[in-house]
């Protein structure tokens, strides 16, 4: 925690997040694998409330979704628009003092919103033509995914997940092909010739 001083000399505790401390007890390439591990937890009683999915190296990550042009911008606006419309217009209806304000609002809101929208789209889209001709999402990722838990249940959430100590999953070896591929153990019994 810091204390800050304030506006008008009152001191403030604030306190800045941390990561949460513990046992690593596996690491995951994904989020969905560590989020498997908790339901295993949850499934076993595990007091899952000392468990933190932490993650690794994170990495910004913007995917392109498509090429922009003016009909894409003027049709992304209007569906925006539309949505700002709706929700004014069920607003209006709500909160009217008229007795009966009638479905006409809630068209006319629509359009409206769809309307605003697409200018909008229209101008953002001529603003950035030149620097930026694409749409795209931006994301946040994480390269692995650690599942950490308090150290006095880390033995535990060990045994449940059926990890060693050193967070790898204990996986029976299966042979490809369901074959054994181990070498043939020399024959027991009477060898035939001697």
């Amino acid at each position: 925690m810091t204390s800050t001083q304030g506006a008008f000399g009152a001191s403030r505790q604030m306190s800045f997040p941390k990561p949460p401390s513990g046992d690593v007890i596996a690491t995951y390439d994904s989020y969905e694998g560590a989020q498997q591990a908790v339901d295993e937890l949850a499934h076993a009683d595990f007091p899952v409330r000392s468990a933190s999915i932490v993650g690794n190296d994170m990495k910004s990550v913007e995917r392109v979704t498509g090429r922009l042009s003016w009909g894409r911008a003027a049709g992304a606006g209007a569906a925006s628009g539309l949505w700002l419309g709706l929700f004014l217009g069920v607003v209006t209806l709500i909160f009217s003092t008229r007795a009966n304000p009638g479905v006409g609002y809630l068209v006319g809101a629509v359009l409206l919103g769809a309307a605003f929208g697409i200018l909008f789209g229209l101008v953002s889209y001529a603003a950035t033509r030149s620097r930026r001709d694409f749409s795209s999402v931006m994301q946040v990722v994480a390269s692995t995914y650690s599942l950490v838990v308090d150290p006095e249940v880390a033995n535990r959430a060990r045994n449940i997940l059926g990890v060693g100590l050193g967070g790898t999953a204990v996986t029976p070896v299966t042979p490809v092909g369901g074959v054994d591929d181990a070498p043939d153990e020399p024959p027991t019994g009477p060898v035939a010739g001697a």
